[in-house]
């Protein structure tokens, strides 16, 4: 609904576009250092957001893809697959990270046909360049590379916990028990912890900070930014859902933990 308001604004010349421009020349002509604004507006770049996102999708394959590993291995041991509350380990482990390739990749797909329609000019300082700037494609990509990163490390750590908690729950000696709950109880509290400040803390700053830096160099008007967010907000609840509906491993668990703070092994 957000995303509709601002680009019959920006199409139509309304007064919010004419508020938007003023905020711009304001925002572009102020006082936040240069080179810490364009720091911010290269993250954009998909030459920085996908390798970032890439290295998370790796990291996530292979732990899903243990995961379930240890889950066949335990059914045929008969001990029972690994899985929690919430459900068991993902059966689809490679589906999360392949479908957040595919939710990077459908930012141009959807950015540049918009641009191309509403061919909005862009900021005095991108004088000369075509009018297509409305919405931001580094924005966009900055904003779905960088949360979908978080929401899969979140599921990376999910699924970490899982396979500890199904180790935990095979026969031990009390000794065995003690040591291996004295040990791993403080390192999964404080990854939960850390998992969490990145996807609740530092991912929103860093797109802030992404759109703060491409109005401050004259890049783009803050609408393209926060049109671009609205974009990048539908791409990840898509995500989410296909995860939630064909991984088989309980996936609005990771969204609890997202919002609910560290989780069930955090303070």
């Amino acid at each position: 609904m957000l995303f509709a308001v601002l680009t019959w604004q920006v199409a139509a010349h309304g007064p919010l576009r004419a508020l938007d421009e003023r905020l711009g020349r304001v925002v572009a002509s102020g006082s936040i250092p240069a080179g810490l604004a364009e720091f911010f507006a290269d993250l954009g770049n998909t030459a920085v957001a996908l390798p970032v996102l890439s290295v998370v999708m790796v990291w996530a394959g292979w732990t899903g893809w243990l995961g379930r590993q240890q889950g066949v291995r335990g059914i045929e041991s008969g001990e029972g697959g690994v899985g929690t509350a919430d459900g068991p380990a993902p059966v689809r482990w490679w589906l999360p990270p392949l479908a957040a390739g595919l939710a990077l990749a459908a930012v141009p797909a959807l950015v540049v046909p918009l641009k191309l329609w509403l061919a909005r000019p862009g900021p005095p300082q991108m004088a000369g360049a075509a009018p297509a700037f409305y919405p931001s494609g580094h924005g966009a990509t900055a904003a779905v590379a960088y949360g979908v990163a978080g929401l899969l490390l979140l599921r990376g750590l999910r699924g970490t916990r899982a396979g500890d908690g199904a180790a935990a729950a095979r026969p031990h000696s009390p000794a065995a028990t003690a040591t291996a709950t004295s040990t791993s109880r403080p390192s999964a509290s404080v990854t939960a912890i850390v998992v969490t400040v990145v996807v609740r803390l530092v991912v929103p700053l860093l797109n802030a900070g992404v759109g703060i830096g491409l109005v401050r160099r004259g890049y783009h008007w803050p609408l393209d930014v926060l049109g671009s967010w609205c974009l990048a907000g539908v791409l990840l609840a898509g995500w989410c859902a296909v995860c939630d509906r064909w991984d088989g491993g309980g996936g609005r668990a990771v969204r609890r933990e997202a919002s609910d703070g560290a989780g069930p092994d955090g303070p």
